[in-house]
């Protein structure tokens, strides 16, 4: 069509002024060309049919011409769409490893670009959920094996059926009802967008009240916890946040040896506000560091009664309200301190 436009165009406005050119060009040659006017309306009727042949076979051979370069561009304009239509029926079959060739053409590589992000992005979540698979699996199993032995040994009679038999049976069951509360928490927090109540929260008036519902058990641990947050406003959904600061306390109790100490303090600027816990227990070792936020990663597997997800629900609350949880140790022996930091209210 664009081809057919122009050839159109270029005919008509050749077959106007061509004529006219011709003529005013005899006109400009001078008194020798006179006795050529006779003739004029021969010559211009010839030079018109000349030009009209010239252009016929002109505009053929130029859509030949333009037929075999649009072929040769949509070639390579299909070729590349062709691969991305490929990867992305193959990417809705599950094989999310799939990448397609960056083109030449700007506007397709950014089009490639996108889908082999896309498809980077979906690699990443199906890796994701294979390996929850896999830590679900093993949290599960180490639990449930406890209890398969006291059972097998009840059964037999290997075990006795005493009170401290039924108590590590029942310790065993409520790791269980730990573990499946945190994990519907930490799904029920990651799928939303964001915090289900946007009033007006004291975050240090949070923190005191979580410490006087946790001094028994640090009293139990002979761990000193302070609080001095002061008045921290910030705008969110107060059961959220307590969660975060239940969690980061809990957090520093069970890695805090006896006669250890915990510090909570507040502290605001004009666009942010934190809230930290810092204790001096056992620190954390650089290389572990980056991965203690991850789902059931546990710097110290040895420790018992957490389930692995503490700290990532308290930092996916953080960020859905539009801050975040950061950590800093100076390594093993040396504590660590855990930082909330949410927008200023």
């Amino acid at each position: 069509m664009v081809v057919a436009a122009g050839a159109i165009t270029l005919i008509v406005v050749a077959s106007w002024a061509a004529p006219v050119f011709f003529s005013n060009h005899l006109a400009r040659m001078g008194p020798g060309m006179q006795m050529m006017i006779g003739i004029e309306a021969e010559l211009d009727a010839a030079f018109t049919s000349s030009l009209r042949q010239a252009m016929f076979v002109g505009v053929l051979v130029s859509l030949a011409a333009a037929l075999v370069v649009a072929a040769v561009v949509a070639r390579g304009i299909i070729r590349p769409l062709e691969a991305v239509r490929i990867a992305t029926r193959r990417l809705a079959e599950g094989n999310y490893r799939e990448r397609v060739a960056l083109p030449a053409e700007e506007e397709l590589r950014a089009l490639v670009m996108d889908v082999n992000t896309l498809a980077a992005t979906l690699e990443e979540t199906e890796q994701r959920r294979l390996q929850l698979i896999g830590d679900l699996s093993h949290e599960l199993r180490t639990p449930l094996s406890a209890i398969e032995g006291y059972m097998e040994g009840l059964i037999d009679g290997v075990v006795p059926a005493d009170a401290e038999t039924f108590a590590s049976v029942a310790d065993e069951a409520a790791r269980l009802k730990r573990l499946a509360s945190d994990l519907s928490t930490l799904s029920r927090v990651q799928e939303d967008a964001g915090p289900a109540q946007h009033v007006e929260v004291d975050l240090g008036a949070l923190a005191a009240a979580v410490a006087i519902r946790l001094r028994p058990q640090y009293d139990d641990q002979h761990v000193e916890l302070s609080v001095d947050g002061g008045k921290l406003p910030v705008t969110g959904d107060p059961d959220r946040l307590t969660q975060v600061i239940v969690n980061l306390l809990g957090n520093a109790l069970s890695h805090t040896p006896a006669g250890g100490r915990v510090e909570v303090s507040g502290r605001q600027t004009s666009n942010v506000t934190e809230l930290s816990v810092r204790d001096n227990g056992k620190g954390i070792d650089p290389a572990d560091l980056p991965r203690i936020f991850d789902r059931f990663y546990r710097v110290n597997p040895s420790i018992p009664g957490g389930s692995g997800v503490g700290l990532t629900i308290a930092r996916a609350i953080a960020r859905a309200h539009g801050g975040d949880v950061t950590a800093h140790s100076d390594g093993l022996g040396a504590g660590a301190v855990f930082i909330l930091q949410l927008p200023a209210g």
